[in-house]
């Protein structure tokens, strides 16, 4: 819809016009923090030998930027099992044969037009609607792409809606082109719900999920997500944040948080030790900006907010894969309707090493993934402004050999799903 500012209306040229405020909406800026460059098999390697590599849980990948493709593939080396041969049996040709896993992701060109007005417009406002424009179409894009890669690592959109959203509801009609790669349910071996005391894994009786208004975000919660990240197989692999001396000895996740389940976890313990904590490891890690601010250090997992909840009401639908070894998600089961308007669902992201891939691709006038455009319409009286991006995101999973069989696996991202009042209810 193009810009009219007619003449006589609020926005017209005053005397009086001295100033422009903008309103301000929060951007994840926090996901640039946790990404890193797509692993190369030098690192594998260092993997396998249990030697400390640089991970981060967004790992990106610039090559569709130098090579012309709309599709990047990626492999998981599967770890071998056997028993050794002792002595002087015969050992040629009982090799043990190595496995891979295979993962793609593919990129799209988003674009987003905004109208810089009319020659009346221009002489009817003080300010200079072109750069305006500019400005809010290039924060519009920032919003894209920090909640494509928030909604793909939660593995839903969630049902939470408002004028920050850039990414629609799931039910809308563009979501799965605006999200370009599938999104996809947990896995049913990365997917977990609070008891209030502990976590489990997701059931449901009756088509209602078996969560009460009790099932909190708590510091038993996540003690029992540590304890389940220590004792299960082929965990997400720690965080490691560059220069960060503690790296091997003390592994790190990082698990972000509604401000609802943030509120509810800081109410259950001393949340000023957990601060310290997490300014004593900065310390130790070059003072990275992930351990500043409002972030919490407690068993090995920093605690850190996300200002987009992906949140689920009561009657909505949590999908989940009911199975280790398929991909199929029940989507029949849904929040408990006795939560009515007070309470809601909220999705926890545990962040290990890894677990978004995001790749880039090249315009071909630009050069680069960003592009802008500008062109006059009517015979030059009005004037759009476009910006766009062509870039890819998806969560990585593998199917795994987890010794007994092969489960499909979320390779460093965890879902927790815990009972949040929702503020001023």
């Amino acid at each position: 819809m193009a810009t009219s500012i007619p003449y006589g209306s609020p926005q017209a040229i005053t005397l009086q016009s001295a100033g422009l405020f903008a309103a301000n909406m929060q951007r994840n800026t926090m996901l640039n923090r946790l990404t890193g460059k797509l692993p190369q098999q030098d690192e594998a390697n260092s993997v396998i030998r249990r030697q400390s590599d640089s991970k981060l849980p967004i790992v990106r990948c610039m090559d569709l930027t130098k090579t012309a493709g709309e599709e990047i593939t990626f492999d998981l080396v599967n770890p071998v099992n056997g028993i050794p041969i002792m002595g002087s049996e015969y050992a040629e040709g009982r090799g043990v044969g190595m496995s891979f896993s295979q993962d793609q992701l593919r990129i799209n060109q988003a674009r987003f037009p905004i109208s810089a007005g009319d020659t009346m417009s221009q002489q009817r406002t003080p300010h200079e609607l072109r750069t305006l424009a500019r400005s809010q179409a290039q924060a519009f894009m920032d919003r894209l792409n920090d909640q494509q890669i928030l909604v793909h690592m939660a593995g839903a959109r969630g049902f939470h809606n408002s004028i920050e959203w850039a990414v629609p509801l799931a039910s809308h009609a563009k979501f799965s082109a605006i999200m370009v790669n599938s999104v996809k349910a947990p896995t049913k071996n990365r997917h977990w719900m609070s008891t209030g005391s502990g976590i489990e894994r997701i059931a449901a009786s009756g088509n209602e999920i078996t969560l009460a208004t009790t099932d909190v975000l708590n510091a038993d919660v996540v003690d029992s997500l540590r304890t389940v990240l220590d004792s299960m197989t082929l965990p997400p692999p720690p965080v490691i944040f560059e220069g960060d001396k503690m790296a091997s000895d003390a592994p790190l996740r990082v698990l972000l948080v509604s401000a609802e389940q943030y509120t509810s976890f800081v109410q259950s313990t001393n949340f000023r030790t957990l601060q310290a904590n997490a300014l004593q490891r900065a310390s130790m890690a070059g003072n990275h900006p992930i351990f500043m601010g409002e972030a919490g250090l407690w068993n090995g997992i920093l605690i850190v907010k996300m200002p987009k909840p992906i949140r689920f009401y009561a009657g909505d639908s949590l999908r989940y894969c009911a199975s280790y070894t398929s991909e199929s998600e029940t989507s029949t089961d849904l929040i408990p309707a006795s939560f009515g308007t007070t309470y809601a669902v909220d999705r926890a992201i545990l962040l290990g090493g890894q677990a978004l891939a995001e790749a880039w691709g090249k315009h071909n006038k630009s050069g680069s993934p960003y592009f802008w455009s500008e062109k006059e319409l009517d015979h030059g009286d009005k004037l759009e402004l476009l910006v766009g991006m062509i870039s890819g995101r998806s969560k990585i999973r593998f199917l795994i050999d987890h010794g007994s069989e092969q489960q499909y696996t979320d390779f460093g991202v965890m879902a927790i799903d815990t009972v949040v009042r929702i503020a001023g209810a």
